[in-house]
């Protein structure tokens, strides 16, 4: 009876501790106050802009020359939209560069693979050495000028893979996809698919992928937003109007502050001020990776966990 009761009387202590401790876990602090305004704010400073242009690009020409359009369109009209795609050349590009985007995160994370794998292999001789050879290309680059050069003397310059092959593999994103095979893949797994005859290539394919797609949807989400928001090299490699991004276009509107800035044809451009157009080309550009981004959310946020939380 005694030791029933002592029981019970423990269960109860700690039923008492756990709902305790509970309610310090739910209590909101002071910090936990001055966390949630800080990243209020920071979200503000990422969303309000993006509201702004979106409410510019649906406003009449009026109300955005009278500086009246703040985050609530007024007027609402969709002209710009529709000299964009009556004019067709940011039609042309948008397409163009999803297909430039597309290809180049496919040739960047085949070779983000096929350098990773192989450099967290324990096995492999001289693996720490070419790691830190791969390390010293993040610190140390040839320059513009050699680079430029390179590609005259390989004869692509004026074409796509001047886009696609400079900046198709990241070594940032190999040594981040080379830890997350490391901390993640068993060497027991490996060593067992060996002993049933496996080759590398079948280890990869079919044991090495598919546990690796946080870090596959992480790293090729990477590649697209780093390669659909990089204009520069356009700017260096490309001379022909045809083969111009959407992003390097867009430069040039916002830097000329004109609509002749991407040469819309006159009955395109006369039914908005260049301010409402760049706003609308802005959106315009940034639609894919909105759309993309939901599909691989999951993912990414996967991905960049990695390593966060041990045991």
């Amino acid at each position: 009876m005694a030791s029933a009761t002592a029981s019970s009387g423990g269960r109860a202590s700690l039923r008492g501790r756990a709902s305790l401790s509970g309610r310090k876990l739910n209590a909101v602090t002071i910090g936990d106050i001055v966390i949630i305004i800080i990243i209020t704010l920071l979200c503000m400073t990422c969303i309000l802009p993006f509201i702004h242009l979106a409410a510019k690009s649906v406003s009449s020409n009026t109300a955005v020359l009278s500086k009246k359009v703040f985050l609530w369109p007024k007027g609402f009209t969709l002209s710009a939209y529709q000299a964009i795609f009556r004019d067709g050349q940011l039609t042309r590009s948008m397409f163009y560069s999803v297909e430039v985007t597309v290809l180049f995160t496919i040739i960047g994370m085949i070779a983000t693979t096929c350098a990773a794998y192989p450099l967290s292999v324990k096995r492999l001789r001289g693996r720490s050495a070419f790691s830190l050879i791969i390390l010293f290309t993040l610190y140390f680059t040839a320059g513009l000028i050699p680079e430029y050069l390179l590609l005259q003397q390989l004869g692509i310059l004026n074409t796509m893979w001047a886009l696609v092959l400079p900046l198709a593999f990241s070594p940032y994103n190999m040594l981040i996809m080379k830890s997350f095979l490391e901390a993640t893949i068993p060497d027991s797994l490996e060593e067992a698919a060996f002993l049933d005859g496996a080759n590398h290539f079948q280890i990869l394919l079919k044991i090495i992928l598919p546990l690796s797609k946080p870090i596959l949807a992480t790293l090729s989400l990477f590649y697209a937003v780093g390669r659909w928001n990089a204009y520069a090299d356009a700017k260096y490699y490309i001379t022909k109007k045809a083969l111009q991004p959407i992003q390097y276009m867009l430069y040039n509107m916002i830097l000329n502050s004109s609509s002749d800035a991407i040469s819309l044809s006159e009955s395109a451009a006369a039914t908005s001020t260049p301010e409402v157009l760049q706003s609308a080309t802005v959106m315009f550009a940034t639609l894919p990776i909105i759309c993309i981004y939901p599909f691989v959310q999951k993912y990414f946020v996967k991905g960049v966990m990695i390593g966060a939380v041990k045991g």
